[in-house]
C-alpha cells in the first residue's frame, strides 16, 4: 500500500519536471539533477514512459564496459566510455541516466558531476543524483569516505523528489 503511494506521489511530479525540461533547452547546459531522499528511480521510470524512452543503467552498461578495460586504462577512457554508451541512445528525448554511483569509482580519476555535464551540452539530460543534498550544496558520501564529493549547486538545475514538509517536486537552479 505505501508503495502505490510514493509511486502516485511521484508520478505526481511528472508535470513539474516534464515543463523543466521544456525550459532547459536554452540553457547552455541542458542538465536536471532529479535529488532527494527517495522517488528519484521511480520519477525517472514514469518520465520514461512518458516519452517513450528507456532509462539508462549507468552502473551496469559502464560498469560492463569498464570491467573488460585494464584498470590502467580505465582513468583515461571512463569519459570516452561513457561517451560512446550515451551516443547509443537515439531520439529526441532527453537521456535519462540512473545509478551514476560507478562513476565515483577513485581509481577512474573524473569527476562524476563535470562528466555529466559535458554530456548536457549536446542534448537534454535528466540524472538521478546518487547523492544528498545538504545547505544547497550537492554532497556524495561522507567525509573521510575515499568517494566522497561536494559541489556547489551553481549552474545546476536540480529537481527534488521528496520535501521534508510536502510530497511535491520543486526545482531550482
Amino acid at each position: 500500500m505505501t508503495h502505490a503511494f510514493a509511486s502516485s506521489a511521484e508520478v505526481a511530479n511528472l508535470p513539474a519536471l516534464e515543463r523543466l525540461i521544456g525550459e532547459i533547452n536554452d540553457l547552455q547546459s541542458k542538465l536536471i539533477l532529479l535529488a532527494g531522499s527517495s522517488g528519484k528511480t521511480r520519477l525517472l521510470r514514469a518520465l520514461a514512459r512518458r516519452l517513450h524512452a528507456e532509462p539508462l543503467n549507468i552502473g551496469v552498461t559502464l560498469g560492463r564496459r569498464l570491467a573488460v578495460t585494464p584498470v590502467s586504462d580505465r582513468a583515461f577512457s571512463t569519459n570516452e566510455l561513457l561517451r560512446e554508451v550515451t551516443d547509443g541512445v537515439e531520439g529526441d528525448a532527453p537521456l535519462l541516466l540512473d545509478n551514476l554511483e560507478v562513476l565515483f569509482e577513485p581509481s577512474l580519476k573524473v569527476n562524476p558531476l563535470n562528466v555529466i555535464k559535458l554530456l548536457a551540452h549536446s542534448r537534454r539530460v535528466i540524472a538521478a543524483w546518487p547523492g544528498k543534498i545538504r545547505n544547497d550544496r550537492l554532497i556524495y558520501a561522507e567525509i573521510g569516505h575515499p568517494e566522497y564529493r561536494d559541489y556547489t549547486r551553481d549552474g545546476v538545475v536540480v529537481f527534488e523528489t521528496a520535501q521534508r514538509q510536502q510530497g511535491t517536486g520543486r526545482s531550482r537552479a
